[in-house]
């Protein structure tokens, strides 16, 4: 971390309106200065996706305080681009997400995307979520709480290169900071994932949905943490390249 006040970059994929944002910004503001950098509106479901067909526009709310009309991808290159000229922050913390992080959905999250952005710019990055499921009333407070934890954390050690950290904690009352573990990330297979129904002129439509089924990745994966009340924090790593079956195509004749 660099000397004095560090710099912290905040976005989301809820919007620059969004509840948890507006929640963990002036905790976050205690640690040092804190730049907002989200989308104009909400983005969820849009992954790791640039625009690129448009250009981007910035809208100055006030100081330190910026809704761009994109995905949270592109709130987070506009800001180390253009709002901050470059500078590279300090942290970057994409949240608190309303709604869960785990297991493969990580792929599509806009929330875990902007903390891939941070981490392929050299920003140590972390994604928080708060597991809000049925419509209940969000406990920002636990999440808050142990972001702050996190985020001292990460200012103070750094994380290691291309790595970058998934927290997800579960909203309910015996929730706790302390209560956290270092988690894989799960693998959820999805049942009747596409429901169709007919409108009222007869033709059909679909919306992408389905009821939990089962999960691999035995003990120490992140849904089952929230399943047992606690924080789970997952380390993500940006290489894909799967190694073990490197040696098995070694050979490959086509």
């Amino acid at each position: 971390m660099a000397k004095g006040k560090p710099l912290i970059l905040l976005s989301n994929d809820d919007g620059v309106d969004g509840d948890g944002l507006r929640f963990i910004h002036p905790y976050l503001k205690k640690l040092g200065r804190v730049v907002v950098s989200a989308p104009d509106r909400e983005r969820s479901g849009t992954g790791h996706s640039l625009t690129l067909s448009r250009p981007l526009r910035i809208k100055k709310i006030e100081k330190d305080l910026y809704a761009i009309d994109g995905t949270p991808t592109d709130s987070v290159m506009v800001a180390v681009h253009g709002i901050l000229n470059k500078r590279k922050p300090d942290l970057l913390v994409s949240g608190i997400n309303l709604g869960p992080n785990l297991c493969d959905d990580i792929t599509y999250s806009g929330t875990v995307s902007a903390a891939m952005e941070g981490t392929l710019l050299g920003i140590p990055s972390i994604a928080v979520s708060l597991v809000v499921r049925n419509h209940k009333k969000p406990k920002w407070d636990v999440a808050a709480e142990f972001t702050v934890k996190m985020a001292k954390y990460v200012l103070k050690n750094g994380l290691p290169e291309d790595t970058f950290l998934n927290i997800n904690v579960p909203n309910s009352k015996r929730a706790s900071a302390d209560k956290y573990a270092i988690t894989t990330q799960g693998r959820r297979i999805y049942e009747d994932i596409l429901l169709e129904k007919i409108d009222p002129r007869g033709k059909p439509y679909y919306w992408i949905a389905g009821e939990e089924g089962v999960l691999r990745g035995g003990d120490k994966t992140d849904l089952k943490a929230i399943r047992r009340g606690i924080i789970s924090v997952t380390p993500l790593h940006l290489d894909l390249t799967n190694y073990n079956v490197i040696n098995q195509l070694s050979n490959l004749k086509l």
